[in-house]
């Protein structure tokens, strides 16, 4: 099969291997979790099963869009942005942040985009539910299907910035505690979006390649939500001028993290600025294999070059927001230093954080610290505070010491939200100069995974006993499962319901199978229930060729 073969095509490639990979390839790796705690799950893209390509035209149709325009990467990529959300469109998928699924399916119950596309035409209507990385996965499908070359991108530390100020201002109380009132940005844990391969003849020679483009509905732009194309390429180099959506886009991975005491008489004092934290890594699939690239330095040069601060200053000259005056100016630097770091964490076992001071100096501080811990959704919005504790600190002349606070299963357990994030939040006031230091991390709980076994000839035509096998390893019961199974030239997307699955015992389903298409395959579970959720199983899969008579 050759797809893209001419050098003038507006989406052409000239590398075999990323042709396979960013167009032919129907399976991909979706990378989510933390920086700190990279997680991966397959998805199905099927975007050569059958009625894929009649949906993906239904997409277009429902859209309005003109026969002439859908020979056009930019008008098609720009389309599909606004259409794979229902937001104001009646377009293919509603999105919920709210760990309120009623009357649809899970974010993570999706094994890939086949059975979300087949709906949404048979239907005509739109389905319930995605998050970010279900919008950037059938988004791939859509784009894939129509032969432009794409690939989902992932940016850890994900900026909404609610201004567009270039800045995330996260105000504290005098005591050290946040200030949710007057904290209006949110930094995602991470964000998933989607990049295409294209020309762009409507910009300056040098802003065609890949091109940023998301699907999931965050800002309105030009009367609808949608975001891109928007070059990759002109975003690292501040030139954001550039249609479409780039000042969004370099928000999302060049803010910078700023502290803020709100003082009761109402003025502002700037503690300490992070200008590393937001887009901390981006990265996607690598070519050919299911491993993590990272593509961080095509979006933005490395801190501290002098590359990086005329980005910055070029965005600022096309229209960025200068950050706003804070009444106040930024503190110097404190003699104490203070980080935490917190224990791989297991769901359903106590695990320990362990917090440290440094004293710089030749004199002798007391400290008052506060640590609080909140169940969050990965969008960085928290939903309650389950850890509460203050306690004081002695620290002599150049010393070191460090606190250990243990966390307890039954303290975050009963609350936990779609993807198990915990987030804690330290601030610690050094009492003699009045300084405030802050830190914040989020972790993710480790969820037990399904295990997929086959048995019987893997050959083209034969039949194949697929088996998904998961034990429960939590104290509690696990109500209203649902498993759902997706193979991409395997077997077609199924799910099936237990009932319950008791404490300790493992549940088992059985599925035969008689595959379609020779070569690698991957067969991708997912799992489902009432308190438990994102859990993931998956099979690499050589499928031979059935023998010629």
């Amino acid at each position: 099969l050759s797809l893209n073969s001419d050098a003038e095509d507006a989406v052409y490639l000239d590398d075999e291997k990323e042709k396979e990979e960013y167009v032919l390839n129907d399976i991909g790796v979706i990378f989510y979790g933390d920086f700190n705690d990279i997680k991966s799950r397959s998805w199905s893209y099927g975007q050569f099963e059958d009625g894929i390509l009649d949906a993906c035209l239904y997409v277009m149709d429902k859209a309005q869009m003109d026969l002439s325009g859908r020979g056009n990467p930019i008008k098609v990529s720009r389309v599909g942005s606004a259409m794979v959300n229902a937001k104001d469109d009646e377009g293919v998928l509603v999105g919920s942040w709210d760990n309120v699924y009623a009357y649809g399916v899970p974010p993570s119950a999706w094994t890939g985009s086949v059975d979300i596309l087949l709906e949404y035409q048979s239907t005509k209507n739109p389905v319930r539910y995605g998050q970010c990385w279900v919008f950037a996965g059938v988004f791939n499908t859509f784009l894939r299907c129509l032969g432009i070359p794409a690939r989902v991108v992932t940016n850890y530390f994900s900026a909404h910035d609610n201004d567009a100020n270039l800045q995330m201002d996260i105000f504290l109380e005098e005591d050290g505690n946040v200030n949710s009132k007057l904290t209006k940005d949110s930094v995602w844990n991470y964000h998933c979006w989607n990049e295409a391969w294209m020309t762009r003849p409507d910009l300056p020679v040098g802003f065609g390649g890949w091109q940023a483009v998301d699907s999931t509905p965050q800002e309105n732009s030009d009367g609808m939500y949608r975001c891109g194309p928007a070059s990759v390429q002109a975003i690292k180099h501040g030139h954001i001028c550039f249609q479409f959506d780039a000042p969004f886009v370099f928000a999302e991975v060049n803010s910078d993290l700023i502290y803020i005491t709100a003082k009761k008489d109402g003025t502002h004092v700037v503690e300490t600025i992070d200008t590393t934290h937001i887009g901390k890594l981006i990265v996607t699939k690598e070519v050919g294999g299911d491993g993590i690239k990272d593509i961080t330095d095509t979006y933005k040069f490395q801190e501290g070059q002098e590359e990086e601060r005329l980005a910055l200053e070029t965005a600022l000259m096309y229209g960025a927001k200068k950050p706003i005056n804070t009444d106040g100016i930024l503190k110097p630097r404190s003699d104490v230093t203070m980080n935490f770091e917190v224990e791989n964490a297991v769901l359903g076992r106590d695990f320990k954080l362990t917090i440290t001071f440094q004293n710089n100096s030749p004199s002798r501080y007391t400290l008052s610290a506060y640590l609080s811990g909140n169940i969050v959704f990965y969008t960085g919005v928290s939903k309650t505070e389950f850890k509460k504790e203050t306690f004081e600190v002695t620290l002599e002349p150049l010393s070191l010491k460090k606190e250990e606070v243990l966390i307890r299963a039954g303290e975050y357990m009963g609350q936990l939200l779609e993807q198990a994030y915990l987030h804690f939040f330290v601030t610690a006031r050094v009492n003699e100069t009045k300084d405030v230091l802050a830190k914040q991390k989020s972790t993710v709980l480790t969820i037990p995974q399904l295990v997929i076994k086959v048995r019987g000839a893997r050959m083209v035509g034969s039949d194949m006993v697929v088996t998904v096998e998961f034990t429960n390893p939590l104290k509690e019961t696990l109500r209203n499962v649902w498993i759902h199974l997706d193979g991409p030239g395997v077997l077609k997307p199924r799910r099936k319901m237990f009932r319950e699955i008791q404490p300790n015992s493992t549940v088992q389903w059985e599925e035969v199978c008689r595959p379609w298409v020779s070569g690698h395959r991957k067969l991708i579970a997912s799992m489902t229930s009432d308190a438990l959720r994102h859990v993931y199983g998956e099979l690499d899969l050589q499928i031979q060729r059935r023998p010629s008579a």
